[in-house]
């Protein structure tokens, strides 16, 4: 026994010898083997489908986006700031009426899919809405809008139905539920990161409508998703169902709307979202003044976006280790309270004391962002928390998108508002005299929900919210073939439109 003791030291400090190397190597092994593992666990076809939607469309895609479009419009359209803030709640519309979307694809199948067409569907609406902001020089605002719209619908359609593909491959498999949520986030946040990295380069390389044809690439790489995703087909399609499984749906939703516990709380999120007034655009227009502003390149605008996208990761991380398991009150107290103080930074940018403190635009810039996403993140986080604990049994997908979509009007409605700050305070494509009071004004009104926190339950995570009558009601949807699928709406769908 001594002797075989013997002989096994040496193999242990051999084994201890080894393992910083193999530290290194399992840097690369483990993702490359995470994936293998979700490729052979649910269809390589699924992964490449998240990859595409979440990454590629959404992450890298929604950035060139971004930042395309802001330039588009200042530079092309060359409209004032208000109405850039206008257009831009205009855009959000398709991402307002989620729940059809998912409906649609839960009960409404062609050609024995459910999926599939919506993929198809989804992605040649975003070629042609691409192709024709990308080729038409001298396109009408009005056109213009309506691509840029179409575009988001698009990319909407695209979202909600991977949302039930990885609803659907969480009800076959629950033990990789949480791997596919990581999925979905290490996607989006990977492709966010690069797409903002290179979104000022490709800009300044090729103008706004150069971004807008490589985006037809993310879209076409959707339809090729409609192509090769792996879905078992239906047969015996009963449509007669279909209008009933929408009557029954929407009855459902709407008993559970008219109590007091989830009406308060939706009332809430509402207003903590529409009274935080966006006037990015505005501040886009001064960041990239040459006389007023830090006169900011394309390239240096992606770089700020880039980098200031890493203070919502490291927000998510902040809430995930340390914040989770506070009650919904006391955290939301907080983080709006922090979230409307932060915003202050702006004003020591815009009456330019950094540069008094010897602090470089471009430096502080990048921490006014990178607080201001942190802070936004650790404030939508619990929201979003809360939003799942208020879903009914039965229809939680369905709900949980409903709710979704009530944030987003939310953030039409923030968006809307700081449109109409910038043009009351006639703050111009040339004109910022009074950019520092639209800022005073969005962060008073940042603070003003905190008067409405009684609405939200005191409650922590790992309480029940709803009635019991709510909990156990059900609603089955008849898809003949295939068992009920529920739509899962993901925390990125909001990120887009953030």
């Amino acid at each position: 026994m001594q002797e075989e003791e013997n002989q096994e030291d040496p193999c242990g400090e051999s084994m201890e010898e080894n393992e910083p190397k193999n530290g290194v190597w399992d840097c690369f092994c483990i993702p490359i083997n995470w994936f293998r593992m979700l490729s052979r666990e649910m269809h390589w076809s699924f992964v490449f489908g998240v990859v595409v939607v979440y990454g590629i469309s959404q992450g890298l895609g929604g950035a060139l986006a971004e930042v395309g479009t802001k330039y588009y419009m200042k530079d092309v359209q060359k409209v004032q700031p208000s109405e850039a803030q206008v257009y831009k709640g205009i855009t959000s519309i398709p991402w307002i009426v989620k729940p059809l979307w998912g409906l649609l694809t839960d009960v409404l199948p062609f050609f024995g899919y459910r999926r599939r067409p919506y993929f198809i569907f989804a992605g040649i609406l975003g070629v042609i809405a691409m192709l024709l902001l990308s080729l038409h020089e001298n396109l009408h605002l009005m056109l213009a809008l309506l691509a840029l719209t179409a575009g988001s619908a698009a990319v909407a359609i695209a979202d909600v139905t991977i949302d039930a593909c990885v609803a659907q491959n969480s009800i076959s498999q629950p033990s990789l539920a949480a791997d596919m949520q990581s999925l979905c986030a290490f996607s989006s946040s990977v492709g966010s990161l690069f797409g903002y990295f290179i979104s000022g380069i490709f800009v300044h390389l090729l103008g706004p409508m150069g971004v807008f044809g490589l985006m037809t690439i993310p879209a076409g790489l959707i339809i090729s998703v409609g192509f090769l995703l792996y879905e078992p087909r239906m047969h015996n399609t009963s449509y007669t169902q279909v209008k009933q499984n929408f009557i029954d749906a929407g009855k459902a939703m709407w008993t559970t709307l008219r109590s007091e516990d989830v009406w308060g709380p939706c009332l809430y999120m509402y207003f903590s979202l529409a009274l935080s007034l966006d006037i990015r655009e505005g501040m886009f227009y001064w960041y990239t003044d040459s006389k007023g502003g830090p006169s900011f390149s394309q390239e240096s605008v992606g770089f700020i976006f880039s980098i200031s996208s890493g203070g919502a990761l490291l927000g998510a991380i902040l809430y995930q280790y340390a914040l989770k398991d506070y009650a919904f009150r006391n955290l939301l107290f907080w983080t709006q309270l922090i979230y409307g103080l932060s915003g202050m930074l702006d004003l020591i940018l815009v009456f330019r004391l950094n540069l008094k403190f010897g602090i470089p635009d471009y430096f502080f810039v990048v921490i006014v962002e990178s607080i201001a996403q942190m802070t936004n993140r650790l404030k939508w986080m619990p929201m979003l928390v809360l939003s799942s604990k208020l879903c009914p049994s039965g229809i939680e997908g369905t709900f949980f998108a409903l709710l979704m979509s009530i944030d987003n009007v939310g953030l039409l409605s923030a968006s809307w508002g700081g449109g109409f700050v910038l043009h009351i305070l006639r703050i111009t494509r040339t004109k910022f005299d009074n950019i520092w009071l639209a800022i005073l004004i969005r962060n008073i009104l940042r603070i003003a929900p905190l008067w409405l926190l009684f609405l939200v339950p005191r409650a922590d995570p790992s309480s029940s919210i709803l009635p019991s009558k709510n909990m156990n009601s059900k609603v089955a949807i008849d898809t003949s073939d295939i068992k009920n699928v529920e739509l899962v709406s993901l925390v990125h769908s909001l990120e887009v439109n953030s």
